[in-house]
């Protein structure tokens, strides 16, 4: 079960995603132990469990554009998605193929996680959704949202008689 939940109560945009029952042995998340034995009930998950909201995602905002800088190792930018949700829904989405399995390897350690990932963040009002350009370079994916132009405020000089 996946709940949605702001990953800081101080970023009101960012819809990451929550497994609450990670690390139990019962449990969905990727750490869990066992093999859901004492509730056999409890649907099992996949190794995707992990990588699911796994990509990490810098996101910062200048005079100009809210920029999105996400981390993909290995990923072509055909696996890769880019899209607006209601108008003001940055989603990033992808999936990384496991690595195929020969009868004969012996595999020592997997650490390298395997399969979709989902990001969401609540664009601001100043943002311009229709203006978006995506980029990809070296793993990493760049995504900018420029900004509507600040409204000054208008500023009458008045003459003052007397």
């Amino acid at each position: 079960m996946s709940l949605i939940r702001r990953s800081n109560v101080f970023d009101p945009f960012s819809l990451d995603l929550f497994d609450p029952f990670d690390g139990f042995p019962f449990g969905s998340g990727s750490n869990s132990g066992g093999g859901g034995s004492l509730f056999p009930s409890f649907p099992r998950t996949s190794s995707e469990t992990a990588a699911f909201a796994g990509a990490r995602i810098d996101w910062k905002e200048t005079p100009e554009a809210h920029v999105f800088k996400a981390d993909v190792p290995g990923l072509k930018k055909e696996e890769v998605k880019v899209e607006v949700e209601d108008g003001n829904v940055l989603q990033i989405s992808g999936e990384r193929n496991k690595e195929q399995e020969e009868k004969s390897d012996t595999w020592h350690r997997v650490e390298r996680s395997s399969g979709k990932f989902l990001r969401r963040f609540r664009l601001p009002e100043n943002a311009k959704a229709e203006q978006i350009k995506a980029s990809m370079e070296n793993g990493v994916l760049t995504v900018t949202v420029p900004k509507e132009e600040a409204k000054k405020p208008e500023v009458k000089s008045i003459q003052i008689s007397g």
